[in-house]
């Protein structure tokens, strides 16, 4: 059997990074297998339908290095690879089941399916035209009235399906309502086009969300009513917000094009959400894509959520940024500065980049770490304020503002020279002259070479700093 996997997003807007490390799973698995994978947009969802997304899906698995076999851009010999293209089909099937009695027609409207709603608000169908007779189908359908295509599920026993992470699932029969098929517009619901797409187009091996285990048995009583193959199952953990929330697209968390624009590198992201829910098995957290398709394995993929820790992700894109040259690195960062209105000249821009290189995790924040530098007001921990108040210190930054005040040309050399000169007429080194000046201009402990930092902060500021901090 030759495997064929399929990623199935809606074009419902961003890329959630749920929906991207599903692609990446399913993409994986089919390259370990020498398998085909595919590109199938679900957008069925009339209601939800967002103009510009699709595009935005290509653009996403472009930047990710996802490369689909087939797809609505590379064609292929199962398509169309859009499901509104393949409204027909799902008709002809849906009319299908209606004739061997596995699905009925019915005429309900809005007002009594809303009346169905208990004191709980839980609202479930109640088969109401389950057993119309044919005459009464054809009448109401003379007549123009509106209808579905239900699923007519069974009422008692109970159905069961084999999970390669979750193992044996079992559901109760009297849980599953007669769900929709085919809405009144003709077009098929989610649950619906997926089987069938899925069938035609001989997708072997299902990967999506945990969220769908209860769907399954849903699934699965088509295939079994069609007489079809089923596919195997593998159900993906949660990415989780925190402990009890998961990430949501819907309240826009985790955004993988957000997180791009911010700055984050497209592959570190990529390393970070395969890692969410996966555990190599040697003890290694930085992957190239081929080493992602090569060691990936359903073995390792967890049972329980893991939590989206975007620290992580910081420290992880801020090792890849490590690995870019001076120049790349500067060239990364710069249009940051650009966009948010921070001018200088490109010798400037180098000065200002390099200098907060250590502590930039992501592009944008050097434009933070710039509005930090160069804040009006210092905000002083308490261990700074110690060193601050310690006796001798308030002479040694008077040292400071008058040999600073003398400095012609305000460069480094002459900085760090006016510096030393005033430890050696206050008799004062080390930590206790260097620190004094770093706290008093920067706000900070430590940093970047001190006489670097005070040439981008400019002569004035730093006078101006070393005079408050002495007031």
């Amino acid at each position: 059997m030759k495997v064929r996997t399929r990623f199935a997003p809606s074009p419902t807007g961003f890329m959630h990074v749920g929906n991207l490390r599903t692609a990446l799973y399913t993409y994986f698995y089919a390259r370990q297998n020498n398998g085909t994978f595919i590109l199938r947009i679900e957008d069925t969802d009339v209601e939800r339908y967002v103009e510009g997304a699709v595009e935005k899906i290509f653009k996403t698995l472009k930047m990710a290095n996802i490369n689909h076999d087939e797809g609505p851009d590379v064609g292929g010999d199962y398509g169309p690879y859009v499901q509104s293209e393949r409204k027909a089909l799902y008709e002809k099937y849906a009319e299908l089941l209606v004739e061997k009695k596995e699905a009925y027609y019915c005429f309900c409207d809005k007002e009594r399916l809303e009346s169905l709603q208990d004191e709980h608000g839980i609202r479930r169908y109640d088969r109401h035209c389950l057993h119309l007779s044919q005459e009464e189908i054809e009448a109401k359908k003379k007549a123009g009235l509106p209808y579905v295509i239900r699923q007519k599920m069974p009422t008692s026993g109970s159905i069961s399906f084999e999970d390669l992470i979750y193992g044996t699932i079992t559901v109760d029969a009297k849980e599953l309502e007669d769900q929709i098929l085919l809405k009144s517009d003709k077009m098929p619901t989610y649950n619906f086009a997926n089987v069938i797409d899925d069938h035609l187009m001989d997708i072997t091996h299902v990967i999506r969300g945990k969220e769908y285990l209860s769907s399954t048995p849903k699934y699965n009583l088509l295939y079994q009513a069609f007489g079809w193959e089923i596919p195997k199952y593998i159900h993906l953990s949660p990415i989780m917000k925190d402990e009890t929330h998961k990430l949501s697209k819907r309240y826009g968390d985790a955004n993988f094009e957000d997180f791009v624009e911010r700055g984050f590198l497209p592959h570190a992201i990529v390393n970070y959400i395969c890692l969410l829910g996966w555990a190599p098995k040697e003890n290694q957290e930085k992957f190239t894509m081929e080493e992602l398709i090569e060691k990936f394995s359903i073995d390792g993929l967890k049972k329980s959520g893991s939590i989206f820790d975007e620290k992580k992700l910081q420290w992880l894109n801020g090792e890849y940024l490590k690995e870019l040259s001076e120049e790349e690195y500067i060239e990364f960062v710069k249009p940051y500065l650009i966009k948010a209105g921070i001018e200088g000249t490109d010798e400037w821009y180098k000065e200002l980049i390099l200098l907060f290189r250590d502590r930039t995790l992501y592009g944008a924040q050097v434009v933070s770490l710039y509005h930090e530098f160069f804040r009006e007001q210092l905000e002083l921990s308490e261990e700074a304020q110690a060193v601050l108040s310690e006796e001798g210190v308030n002479d040694t930054l008077n040292g400071f503002l008058d040999a600073f005040s003398n400095i012609e040309e305000w460069n480094a050399d002459n900085i760090n020279q006016a510096i030393k000169q005033v430890g050696k007429d206050l008799n004062v080194k080390g930590k206790m002259l260097f620190m004094p000046c770093r706290i008093a201009t920067t706000g900070d402990m430590h940093g970047p070479e001190l006489g670097k930092t005070l040439v981008l902060l400019g002569k004035d500021k730093t006078l101006n700093r070393l005079r408050q901090m002495i007031k």
